[in-house]
C-alpha cells in the first residue's frame, strides 16, 4: 500500500513523498491511520538547521488493521505513542501503542506527546502545597504548564513571565496569580517574592538568564525549553544561589508519562483547544511549518489532521 508522509531535505526544505506500508500489520501490530500530528520543535530544529531527523513523532490515530497476536487493541481505537508521524498510514507494535478514550474531542485537541513532556516538567518541580513557582515563556509548552500549575495546583504564587502580552493573558485566564512582561520587569521586585521554582520554557539565553537571578536560594531551577547552547550559563549565579539545576526534557524522566498526559487531557486538567492555533492538511504542511520556523503572528501550535474522525 502506497500513502504520503513527509521527508526533510535540507535547510529549509521539506517535501511530501510517497511511503510504501506493507498491506497487512505483521502479528503483534497494527496498522493505524494518522488522524493528526503536532508540528514539534523537533521538527522546527530540523527545517531550520537542515539537520537529520525523522519527521513527526506527536501523532494520534486510529487502527483500522489488527495483526495476530494483538490483544489489547481492536479496529477503531484511537491511539498514540510509537513514533506515530505525519505519514498517512503506518504499521506499528501494538505494545507501543496507548489507547485514547473516545471522547467528542477533536483528533488535534489529543496530542498527547508533548503534554507527557510536560508531565515530566512537573515531576522536576517537586511541589509541595504553599510553594511559589515562576514560569519563564509562556509558548505552547509554558502555556500547558500553566494550565497545570493554575487550575490544579495548591502553589501560594504563580507568576507567569513572557514578552507577549497575549500569551501572559491567556496566562493569567488559566490561574497565573500574577503575569510580567520580562521586557520591563524589576528583577528585585521578583526575587523577593522568594521563588521555591523557576521553570525555564524560554530555550532563550535572556529566559535562562532571568530565571537564575529570580529563584530563591536554595530552590530550584528546572531547565524545562530547549536552549541551542548559543550563549552561556551563568555560573556564578548557580554557584553563589545554592539551588539546584534540573534539566526536565523528556530523556530525564522518571516514569512513563503517557498514562498520566492521557488522564490529564481525558479530564480536561490540561486543555489543547485554546492553545492549537493551526489546523492544516498535510499538503499544507510546508507552509505551515515555514509559519512555525519563523514565529507568525498568532502562532502558539500547529497540527496537520486528516479530518476522519469515525
Amino acid at each position: 500500500m502506497k500513502c504520503r508522509g513527509i521527508q526533510y531535505t535540507g535547510q529549509g526544505k521539506v517535501d511530501l513523498i510517497e511511503v510504501d506500508v506493507p498491506n497487512d500489520p505483521a502479528p503483534g501490530e497494527v496498522q493505524v491511520e494518522r488522524l493528526a500530528c503536532g508540528i514539534c520543535q523537533w521538527d522546527v530544529h530540523i527545517y531550520k538547521t537542515g539537520s537529520q531527523g525523522p519527521p513527526g513523532h506527536e501523532g494520534t490515530g486510529r487502527v483500522v488493521k489488527v495483526g495476530r497476536d494483538v490483544k489489547n487493541l481492536k479496529e477503531g481505537d484511537w491511539v498514540t505513542g510509537g513514533g506515530l508521524g505525519f505519514a498517512e498510514f503506518r504499521n506499528c507494535v501494538a505494545s507501543s501503542l496507548y489507547p485514547i478514550p473516545k471522547t467528542t474531542r477533536k483528533p488535534e485537541h489529543w496530542i498527547v506527546e508533548p503534554v507527557a513532556c510536560v508531565i515530566t516538567g512537573l515531576d522536576h518541580c517537586r511541589l509541595k502545597a504553599g510553594d511559589r513557582i515562576a514560569l519563564v515563556g509562556c509558548g505552547f509548552m509554558g502555556l500547558m504548564f500553566a494550565q497545570a500549575l493554575g487550575r490544579r495546583s495548591l502553589v501560594d504564587e504563580f507568576v507567569a513571565i513572557d514578552i507577549d502580552p497575549k500569551r501572559l493573558e491567556m496566562a493569567k485566564q488559566f490561574g497565573a496569580t500574577q503575569i510580567v512582561d520580562s521586557r520591563n520587569t524589576d528583577v528585585e521586585k521578583l526575587k523577593a517574592i522568594g521563588f521555591d521554582t523557576v521553570v525555564d520554557c524560554s530555550g532563550a539565553q535572556a529566559g535562562l538568564d532571568l530565571s537564575s537571578k529570580i529563584v530563591k536560594r536554595g530552590g530550584i531551577l528546572n531547565l524545562f525549553g530547549w536552549n541551542h547552547g548559543t550563549g552561556n550559563f551563568p555560573g556564578d549565579l548557580w554557584h553563589l544561589g545554592g539551588f539546584t539545576v534540573v534539566n526536565s526534557a523528556p530523556a530525564s524522566g522518571i516514569r512513563d508519562t503517557f498514562p498520566p498526559a492521557i488522564r490529564m487531557l481525558e479530564r480536561g486538567y490540561i486543555d489543547l483547544e485554546p492553545l492549537v492555533s493551526h489546523v492544516v492538511k498535510l499538503d499544507e504542511y510546508p507552509g505551515l511549518l515555514a509559519k512555525a520556523a519563523s514565529r507568525a503572528e498568532g502562532y502558539i501550535k500547529g497540527v496537520v489532521a486528516s479530518g476522519n474522525r469515525s
